[in-house]
């Protein structure tokens, strides 16, 4: 089994940045491929960055391609996203999640889910 908890959303303006953090439990953390989605009122949860086990391989989705950028520290058990040059369409719920297998960009793919953090951008 594994718990994650989000941290780090807030309300900023517009081409600000904002870092969120997950902290996982569980001893097996550095061999999950892990994610980040995001939820806004009224659509569905969607892709935003993925992380292979070791942190070699990162994918994005195309809308924040060059401003996110997904990182994990496996000593520390945690996974990172580093938002700059915020939008206000960047506005939702940002979770992050774990899979047990090979997962990149669907929901489907990922077991273990966080409880969401929020972020607001302001235009």
């Amino acid at each position: 089994q594994v718990q994650l908890v989000e941290s780090g959303g807030g309300l900023v303006q517009a081409g600000g940045s904002l870092k969120l953090s997950c902290a996982a439990s569980g001893r097996t953390f550095s061999s999950y491929p892990m994610g980040w989605f995001r939820q806004a009122p009224g659509k569905e949860r969607e892709f935003v960055a993925a992380i292979n086990w070791s942190g070699g391989s990162t994918y994005y989705a195309d809308s924040v391609k060059g401003r996110f950028t997904i990182s994990r520290d496996n000593y520390k058990n945690t996974v990172y996203l580093q938002m700059n040059s915020l939008k206000p369409d960047d506005t939702a719920v940002y979770y992050c999640a774990a899979a047990r297998e090979y997962a990149v960009s669907r929901v489907h793919e990922y077991e273990y889910w966080g409880q969401g953090t929020q972020v607001t951008v302001s235009s």
